[in-house]
């Protein structure tokens, strides 16, 4: 992969529908309904859809911060209104 696909610190920007949900043990098929109902942030290119890797970041570190269980569905769009580095 090129550096455009990666971060300073070699992680990667971008991660697959599939990788993302592969990292958070869930089914593909449950991470597509929450992104179509708004509760997931991901990006759309023509049909497919990619998830900023520092989405996977920030809800862990929300997690940590609020020392508990995160629900992304209500985390989601305080997340995209955030802004940040992209």
């Amino acid at each position: 992969m090129s550096s455009l696909g990666r971060s300073q610190s070699g992680l990667p920007k971008f991660l697959s529908v599939a990788e993302t949900a592969r990292a958070l043990g869930m089914s593909e098929m449950t991470l597509y309904r929450a992104i179509s109902a708004g509760q997931f942030p991901a990006v759309r290119i023509r049909g497919r859809l990619i998830v900023p890797y520092r989405v996977l970041e920030q809800l862990a570190e929300a997690a940590v911060s609020e020392n508990g269980a995160v629900d992304a569905g209500s985390w989601a769009p305080a997340a995209a209104t955030a802004g940040g580095d992209a």
